[in-house]
């Protein structure tokens, strides 16, 4: 395991072409609305977090797979750009992963996820393995197969590397897995869906939107509050938190909460995931206004 003062994270998931048309309000079923602009922004949950964990300062390494499509190229191209490490991230045949992204005038979204490439990482290679073994941490999602999800984490359970699971989306989940996750991260309906199993994790956070976020380990509570801001565009805000949050989960959880939180906060102002998520620079001198 990694010890040097920028933390070593492994993220294993999705890493998707996100379509994202918006419009004055979402389509009802059988309704036709105009957008008005439309843009294709890289995307996907496991490269919008690592891409936010590198802005947040970690050294990341990311294990996916794209397709042997123009895509696959752009989304390999745009985590080397974020400093990345992708030597290990696959190139396989057929389509990279997409999803389809609707934004309202009020910033909310409504998104469809075609897998792609993300579907067809069934299993993990000798080099992953070791990738993983060697991290201080261990970043999961769900937009891959769960049973290489569920094999990572029990590698990296066994390894001593912590294990920090964003469960969405929302699936029924073993019980092998969440006894290797050390970390979670959740919204408010992922916290309900998986309320009756989060109990043995040993740290458990919950977004609230707008209201912050809420930290539980042991017998501590930690609370973020809410931070104004002028939202444009909601897509991506969790992934942004939980990047953030791995990043700095070294300094304590007092300090990742505050940070994520603003991270989460800032990466609704601008639109698409990836695009939005703010860097270290940005992050710091918001909080610094708000001492």
């Amino acid at each position: 395991m990694n010890h040097s003062a920028a933390p070593t994270v492994v993220v294993l998931g999705s890493v998707n072409m996100d379509l994202v048309t918006t419009t004055a309000h979402r389509p009802a079923p059988g309704e036709t609305v105009l957008g008005s602009g439309f843009a294709t922004v890289p995307g996907g949950k496991g490269a919008n977090q690592a891409i936010a964990a590198a802005r947040s300062g970690a050294d990341v390494r990311f294990l996916g797979a794209v397709g042997d499509d123009a895509f696959g190229a752009t989304l390999r191209a745009t985590l080397d750009g974020a400093g990345i490490d992708t030597t290990l991230l696959r190139t396989l045949p057929g389509p990279s992963g997409v999803a389809t992204i609707v934004v309202d005038g009020d910033g909310e979204n409504s998104i469809i996820v075609v897998a792609g490439a993300n579907g067809r990482m069934t299993d993990l290679t000798e080099a992953e393995l070791a990738a993983i073994e060697a991290a201080d941490i261990l970043l999961c999602q769900l937009e891959i197969p769960l049973e290489t999800v569920t094999a990572a984490a029990h590698h990296a359970g066994s390894a001593g590397t912590l294990v920090a699971l964003n469960p969405s989306p929302v699936q029924p989940l073993p019980a092998r897995l969440w006894a290797d996750v050390d970390l979670a991260i959740v919204n408010s309906l992922e916290y309900e869906q998986f309320s009756s199993t989060l109990g043995p994790v040993a740290h458990v956070v919950r977004t609230l939107g707008a209201d912050g976020a809420v930290y539980r380990g042991g017998d501590t509570e930690l609370v973020a509050g809410g931070r104004r801001v002028d939202v444009v565009d909601t897509t991506g805000a969790g992934d942004a938190f939980t990047g953030a949050l791995v990043a700095t989960w070294s300094q304590g959880a007092a300090a990742a909460l505050n940070w994520a939180n603003t991270a989460g906060a800032l990466a609704t102002t601008q639109l698409g995931a990836s695009a939005s998520i703010p860097g270290r620079e940005q992050i710091a001198a918001a909080l610094a206004e708000n001492r």
